[in-house]
């Protein structure tokens, strides 16, 4: 059986631009009653380190422009109501300012995986005591047990594996096999243990398997597709919206610069564009992808699909249990987007022999039944 999680990366824009209430509370406010209306619950990966800075901007002003209180009511909400809240961090935040109504991120702190172990350990430390003390008073058993990194940045590991372990974080999900990015953070995850079966990681390389290893790899379910299957609509307003708020080469955002081309290695079309060495959109075209099971971004009947063949090469014994992965931002959660969305919604729930919906505080709390090497799919 597979059991579905939906994860929601909570967040402004990526270069700092927008505000809460339009780009993460309205949207998950959505979210939140579509999931309830199929019986789904939501995982809130809750960036902390951009929530440290509303609370900040609060105290400082005297004015609550950035919904610090909306947004902690609607996080305690979801635990009330069922749902998950873990932890998202992006580390260009704690150096942040506020200027002209944009954050200005420190940029050299974007890349997460890079910076020295004193420093992961710190924000790490820093945000899930943040999550813990405004959520424990709603319910007391809840505890901070998973985290995804900004851009997917876990590479090179050995100092996030040791942070993460150090503050007793049990779940990573931040690799999605295939994936590969090359810009402002660098990653090659081509070789990751699975596109979808949870591995303990080695404490040098979470894309390695470490059956000693104390931190689980939930990877985000992906697959090798070819160029067509990212032609949807709902990508194309994700590549608008990536271009109208991108960062640059330099870290600068399009607030402040209004001409830079988008770098390399941000966005979805990175993983379809010519690459740096030149090889042409012809061999671009005639290459397969890292496709992601992206619930803004892919269409209702693709999700089904790839539920489908995940369901069949992975699950061959209905008695085991395997997460499935999906990933999203409340920011592209728009109408359409919606309406899909609940398609897909109402087939898994049509089907609860074959799906069944659950969080990672859930999962990570079920008894863990994964046979590896029964259900690697590598054959």
């Amino acid at each position: 059986m597979l059991r579905i999680i939906f994860t929601l990366d909570y967040e402004i824009h990526g270069n700092g631009e927008g505000y809460p209430h339009d780009l993460m509370i309205e949207p998950t406010d959505r979210l939140l009653r579509l999931c309830e209306k199929y019986g789904a619950k939501l995982t809130i990966m809750a960036d902390v380190a951009e929530i440290l800075k509303f609370k900040e901007y609060k105290e400082k002003n005297g004015r609550d422009d950035y919904s610090y209180d909306a947004i902690v009511d609607q996080l305690c909400s979801a635990i009330k109501n069922g749902h998950d809240v873990q932890l998202h961090i992006h580390s260009s935040y704690f150096n942040a300012r506020h200027d002209n109504g944009c954050w200005v991120q420190d940029w050299s702190e974007y890349d997460f995986a890079g910076l020295p172990y004193e420093r992961i350990n710190w924000m790490i430390g820093t945000c899930k005591q943040f999550l813990e003390s405004i959520l424990r008073p709603v319910d007391p058993t809840y505890c901070c047990v998973a985290f995804r990194a900004a851009n997917w940045s876990v590479s090179p590991s050995e100092n996030v594996v040791r942070a993460l372990v150090d503050h007793d974080i049990k779940i990573d999900t931040s690799i999605f096999q295939f994936g590969c990015r090359k810009g402002i953070v660098n990653f090659d995850y081509s070789q990751a243990y699975s596109p979808i079966v949870p591995w303990r990681v080695k404490k040098d390389d979470m894309c390695g398997r470490d059956d000693t290893g104390s931190l689980w790899e939930l990877p985000i379910y992906s697959e090798k597709r070819w160029i067509g299957a990212f032609l949807t609509s709902n990508r194309i307003f994700r590549t608008f919206m990536s271009f109208r708020h991108k960062i640059h080469q330099d870290g600068r955002s399009s607030l402040h610069v209004k001409t830079h081309a988008a770098p390399v290695g941000e966005g979805w079309l990175a993983t379809v564009a010519p690459d740096s060495q030149g090889a042409g959109w012809l061999a671009t075209l005639l290459q397969k992808h890292a496709w992601k099971a992206d619930f803004n971004q892919c269409g209702s009947k693709q999700l089904i699909n790839a539920l489908q063949r995940a369901s069949r090469r992975y699950d061959p014994r209905k008695d085991k249990v395997l997460p499935f992965i999906l990933i999203g931002h409340p920011k592209l959660f728009t109408q359409r987007n919606e309406r899909d969305l609940a398609f897909f919604l109402a087939h898994c729930a049509q089907h609860p022999d074959e799906f069944e919906f659950d969080t990672l505080h859930g999962i990570n709390g079920s008894r863990w039944q994964w046979e590896i090497q029964d259900m690697s799919g590598n054959k």
